[in-house]
């Protein structure tokens, strides 16, 4: 059905100051503490405008005051930073394996976490889970701090109901996440505004925000965790798509290594690890115990290693002739050297590719790791509440 409202409309005076507001907060959120008179420069206000909205963010709590910068001509500048104390949010990532529950501050650093591990997911447990983690956690806080929780943002994959098969569930485990909504189910125990993200969109978002991707306007994103899925970058802005679906990178055509097709999620999950273990009769769960380290299971994890990185090289190319990104940036759940090895791999093999009329893109290692998708989705109110959702526009003169 066609939007009703195909053209912008105007913005009211509010408007326009809520913007301005969202417009420096991001702006402090991605290039750190700044003078003022470089925020004017950088966003086009007009100095005095700056200082009006800083004034104001300051007393709400959201910024805080630097250190008074001398030794330059004219009077001393004064950066104004993020303040971490000014806002918290909850992340909580429903997964196939297991549900996550971190408290991230307003610089996105990592306050309190939980974790529940399954062999599939079950809403009673996930759910109480999540409402005891929250209750736990806040208990924690203090009064001003429980009164700058700002929501619950839930990162879960779509249609979880359909895994059964490869979760090795029974068919019926999962058939509650059909008309279950996480909005209302939270609801129920949090009167804290909830929002809800495909999980590894929120990982995207997460290495985004948090980093070190956001310096290429264009990007490709594939986060392995049981199952691999992945997120896209435009313009500096992470690209849910109109149904929260982009980058939905698991169902891509790829190959085993017999050559047979299968999709890339079946030839680059962490899931066909697991299978490569029990066919050795070696414990899988030791995958996803903390700290990881998975050095006990060495030819295991070198023949998945050789397999992801050819299967990843190849999706890469695929992803590159739709859009021309700059980069593909790899992440997982995946202890930091086997992930440096796995990236290092994919750049060997993406030259040995047929890549005629396409430029290859840079291949980098994410940086956030195993709370990408709950970190991310910690975010999301944040973002759809105090920040703007893009980065466009600063990184010409920052």
């Amino acid at each position: 059905m066609p939007d009703p409202r195909p053209y912008s409309t105007g913005a009211s005076q509010s408007e326009l100051r809520a913007y301005n507001e969202r417009l420096l907060l991001t702006l402090l959120h991605q290039g750190g503490a700044l003078p003022g008179s470089e925020m004017a420069r950088r966003t086009g206000l007009s100095s005095q405008t700056v200082s009006v909205i800083l004034r104001k963010l300051e007393q709400d709590g959201l910024v805080l005051r630097g250190e008074s910068q001398k030794g330059r001509v004219g009077k001393p500048s004064v950066p104004m930073g993020i303040n971490p104390e000014g806002l918290f949010s909850f992340g909580v990532k429903i997964g196939r394996r297991s549900t996550d529950l971190v408290l991230t501050d307003f610089r996105g650093g990592l306050r309190a976490e939980r974790q529940l591990r399954y062999a599939y997911p079950q809403p009673d447990d996930v759910f109480e889970f999540i409402k005891t983690g929250i209750e736990d956690i806040s208990a924690d806080l203090s009064p001003e701090q429980q009164a700058r929780i700002c929501g619950i943002g839930v990162a879960t994959p779509f249609d979880l109901w359909r895994w059964h098969a490869q979760v090795g569930a029974p068919k019926s485990s999962l058939t509650a996440w059909r008309a279950l909504d996480p909005t209302i189910e939270i609801a129920r125990f949090s009167p804290l505004r909830v929002f809800v993200i495909n999980d590894a969109t929120a990982a995207c978002r997460a290495e985004h925000m948090f980093g070190a991707s956001s310096r290429w306007r264009d990007s490709i994103y594939f986060f392995i965790a049981a199952f691999i899925g992945g997120g896209v970058v435009l313009n500096h802005s992470v690209y849910e798509g109109g149904m929260g679906n982009a980058g939905a990178l698991g169902p891509l055509p790829s190959q085993r290594a017999d050559g047979s097709n299968c999709r890339l999620l079946d030839s680059a999950s962490i899931r066909e690890l697991e299978r490569l273990l029990n066919e050795a009769d070696i414990d899988p769960r030791a995958l996803w115990e903390q700290p990881q380290d998975w050095s006990a299971f060495a030819p295991q994890v070198d023949q998945w290693l050789e397999e992801t990185a050819c299967a990843l090289a190849r999706a890469a190319l695929t992803t590159c002739a739709v859009i021309d990104f700059q980069a593909v940036v790899v992440d997982g759940v995946l202890p930091r050297s086997i992930r440096q090895r796995l990236v290092d791999r994919i750049r060997e093999e993406l030259p040995k590719l047929d890549a005629r009329g396409l430029i290859l893109p840079d291949v980098q290692e994410g940086q956030i790791g195993p709370h990408a998708s709950a970190l991310g989705a910690a975010a999301k109110p944040l973002i759809a509440q105090y920040l703007l959702d893009t980065h466009a526009g600063f990184t010409a003169t920052s």
